[in-house]
Order: structure tokens, then C-alpha cells, then sequence
């Protein structure tokens, strides 16, 4: 009854020709029940807000859409509410209408106080779903969740969002975002085309809660400028069974400026309890899984695999890299078992730290820059590493810090590239191979 009431105080308004934002707005203001989109445009001059509610649920016909008229917060922001349902609607905003250019926030201010102009943002609410709807040409985050509980985002498409800073590189924006300490958070079965920045992904500043209980799974993700899907300081993460194409694309938006290689499965800050498994990606100009700040956890069978010559990889590196930026971690104790990684510009896997298993990996067609003899694809990043860029698999001696690999089992993989019979497992000078165990290595030209 109360759902019904809610419908026909609606459809009156707009056949009394209140403003199509006004009437929708009245509505979502009732805090429970259901609220029955109408059908057509709904033009939005200020954010929709729903704010403190409890049991509501919005839902259109599929044909329904919002539309953002004037720059803004969010199109739809959802604020201090509990169990709010968000179902079968179109989200449009005016990313070319404005066009606006900005870079990354500084370090002590998160997404949402920085960014304008998303489409949906979720801020300290426990309990939201969005389902099967359709979001577009947004200038910032398409979804943004901030210091929330049990947000889930299934079904849903989000395309040619996301924009550019003031020199034309990427800025990281266009895709779903938690930040913040969210916690049992879920996106599954989504589609993603068309983002300047990144697609799925974590982040918190360094003094904030990390995120948990996180899960990425089957989802596509397809062409997008930086990071297909990102652990970022995050803590029991699940990234299982995505898919997706041409990452790092187009090259000329790669914010390079900053160091933002593209990455099919990145990580950044401190993520242990993990698991990255069955993933699997084609077309990456860049790495296909960056672990750094990963430790304590499983990263196995994804696969990667790039068909073209290097020309085609501008910004290509090794197919997985291990690194220790954040300084509150060490990296330790990974298992990286059954990946398959095919066509890379350098080394099929950089290593640093302890207590790593690599097992039953296969890097097919590395070293595409044929490196050290390509003095033009700059092989020689470290006068005193010349095996760095060439190797099948590195044993390095630190990335940002000092980490020498040691205690690590290396064992039944398969390392096939450019000289690779004579390159094919090396290690940084001062770093003792003896202290591995190192076996059944397949190497071949």
C-alpha cells in the first residue's frame, strides 16, 4: 500500500508539470517502501539525495534515466543509510558536456572529498546494493563507496567515463571505487568499456582503516587506461575469474608521469590474505600482475597474454612484479603457482623478499624488446643490473627497499623468450642463488 501511494504521489507530480528532479526527489525522501521510477528522461539539476533510510528500494523499467544537467557532487549520492536497493536504471552524466581536466588528489584528502562529478556515491551506509543498471559518460567514479559496509555492485554496465588532467594523461577515474575502510563489498558480473583510468578497485590514505572482505569476480573489463582491477591497502581480498582486454590503451592517455603502468591485477599499499586467482587477460601494455605491498597469500592460474610484436606495448614491462613501496610491510610468503603468461616486453617475473613459492608457471614469448641487445627499448635500467629486463626469472635484490630474495622455491616452471637458455633464472649481484632451491626450470630460446 505504502509503495503504491508513493508511485501515484509521483506520477502527479509530474502531470501537474512540477520540475521531473523535484517530484523524484520528494519521493526518495520517504526513507522506506518502494519508489517506481517513471519512465523517460529525469532531468537532474543538484544531487538526488537519499539520506537516512532504511529499507528503501528505487527501481526503474530499464528505460528510465537520470540525467545530470549541471556539474555536481554525485548524480545519486546515498548517505548514512542502511538496506537501500538501487535496481534497473540509467545513469547519465555530462562528462563531454564539461569536459573538465584535474589531476590526482593530494595524499591527506580521499576520492570523495576530492572528486566531483561522480555517479553514484555511497557514503557511511551499511547495506546497498545496485543492480543491473547502466551508467555513463561520468566524469569522475561511476561508483564511488566510502567508509561503507555490505555495498554490492552486480549486473551492471559502466561506460566511456572517467577523465583527463591538465597535460592529457589519465587521473584515475571512470571506474567503481572503495575507499576508505569499506568493508564486505562485492562486484560481481559487471561490465566495464571505454574508462580513461581505472576499472574495479580499492584505496585508502595511510593513516586510514584498510579495506576487507572484498570480492572481484566475473566481471569484463575492456579497454581501459590504467588499471584493470587494484588491491589497494586492502586486507582479505578475493579477485577470482575476471576477464577483460587492451589494457593500458589508448598509450598516449598511460599517466607515465607518475609512474601508473598499466596492470591487468595491480596492488598498491599493504594487502596480505588474498587470493588473485583465474583472471585472465589479453592485450596488456604493461604488467599483467603488479604485488606490490602483496604478501602472505595466493596468486594462481590467471593468464596473460599479449599476440603482437613489443611496438605494440609501449609501456610493456614483466608479466608479474614483486615490490615493497608502502614501508609498512615486507614481501613474504606468496604463493605463485599454474599463472601462464605469454608475450612481454622484459622478464616473465621479478622476485624480491622471502618464503615465496613459484611453482608450475608458464612465461611464454618474453622478452620481446630482446633485450640487452635493443639498446633503443632501455634494457639497461641499472648500470650494475644488466640481467634486470633480460631474465626469465629475477632474483632481485630490493625495489623501493631493500628486500634480497632468499628462502624462496622455484620449481617446474617453464621460461620460453628471447635468451632464455642463457638468461633464464638470474639473480642481482649480492644475491647468493644458493639460499633458494631452485629445480625442474624448462628454458628454451
Amino acid at each position: 500500500m505504502f509503495s503504491r501511494l508513493l508511485f501515484v504521489v509521483l506520477s502527479v507530480l509530474l502531470l501537474l508539470g512540477c520540475r521531473k528532479d523535484n517530484a523524484l526527489r520528494k519521493a526518495l525522501g520517504a526513507k522506506s517502501g518502494e519508489v517506481k521510477l517513471p519512465s523517460g528522461t529525469v532531468d537532474v539539476d543538484e544531487p538526488l539525495i537519499i539520506e537516512g533510510a532504511d529499507g528503501l528500494t528505487v527501481i526503474g523499467d530499464g528505460r528510465v534515466k537520470l540525467q545530470a544537467k549541471e556539474k555536481m557532487k554525485a548524480v545519486l549520492i546515498v548517505r548514512r543509510s542502511r538496506n537501500v536497493r538501487l535496481e534497473n536504471f540509467v545513469l547519465e552524466g555530462n562528462r563531454e558536456q564539461f569536459k573538465t581536466r584535474f589531476g590526482l588528489p593530494p595524499s591527506d584528502k580521499s576520492m570523495a572529498e576530492f572528486n566531483s562529478d561522480n555517479g553514484i556515491l555511497i557514503e557511511d551506509s551499511d547495506g546497498v546494493m545496485l543492480d543491473r543498471l547502466t551508467i555513463r559518460n561520468v566524469t569522475s567514479y561511476a561508483v564511488l563507496a566510502n567508509k561503507s559496509k555490505n555495498v554490492t555492485v552486480q549486473e551492471t554496465l559502466v561506460g566511456d567515463s572517467g577523465s583527463l588532467d591538465e597535460k592529457g594523461l589519465n587521473n584515475a577515474t571512470g571506474g567503481i571505487l572503495f575507499e576508505e575502510g569499506c568493508e564486505r563489498f562485492a562486484v560481481r558480473r559487471c561490465k566495464l568499456r571505454n574508462l580513461r583510468g581505472n576499472g574495479i578497485w580499492t584505496h585508502s590514505m595511510y593513516n586510514s582503516p584498510r579495506n576487507r572482505n572484498g570480492v572481484f569476480e566475473e566481471n569484463d573489463i575492456r579497454h581501459v587506461g590504467r588499471d584493470a582491477l587494484q588491491a589497494g591497502h586492502a586486507l582479505e581480498m578475493k579477485i577470482e575469474r575476471n576477464t577483460g582486454n587492451f589494457i593500458g590503451f589508448p598509450p598516449d592517455i598511460v599517466d607515465m608521469e607518475h609512474g601508473a603502468v598499466p596492470v591487468a591485477i595491480d596492488t598498491a599499499g599493504d594487502v596480505e590474505h588474498s587470493t588473485y586467482s583465474e583472471n585472465v587477460f589479453d592485450e596488456v601494455n604493461g604488467k599483467c600482475i603488479d604485488l606490490d605491498g602483496f604478501h602472505d597469500g595466493v596468486v594462481s592460474r590467471n593468464r596473460c597474454n599479449n599476440s603482437r610484436d613489443a611496438s605494440a606495448y609501449p609501456h610493456g614491462h614483466y608479466a608479474i612484479v614483486l615490490n615493497n613501496s608502502f614501508p609498512d610491510m615486507e614481501s613474504k610468503n606468496i604463493e605463485i603457482d599454474g599463472n601462464n603468461m605469454s608475450g612481454f616486453r622484459f622478464g616473465g617475473i621479478f622476485l624480491i623478499g622471502s618464503g615465496h613459492l613459484v611453482r608450475n608457471n608458464i612465461f611464454e614469448k618474453i622478452n620481446l624488446a630482446k633485450c640487452n641487445e635493443n639498446v633503443a627499448a632501455g634494457c639497461l635500467y641499472k648500470a650494475d643490473e644488466p640481467d634486470l629486463l633480460r631474465s626469465g626469472i629475477y632474483l632481485g635484490k630490493g625495489a623501493h627497499r631493500p628486500a634480497p630474495s632468499t628462502k624462496l622455491e622455484i620449481t617446474g616452471n617453464i621460461v620460453q623468450g628471447y635468451g632464455m637458455e642463457k638468461y633464464c633464472v638470474m639473480a642481482a649481484p649480492g644475491v647468493d642463488k644458493s639460499k633458494s632451491k631452485i629445480e625442474a626450470t624448462r628454458c628454451s630460446n
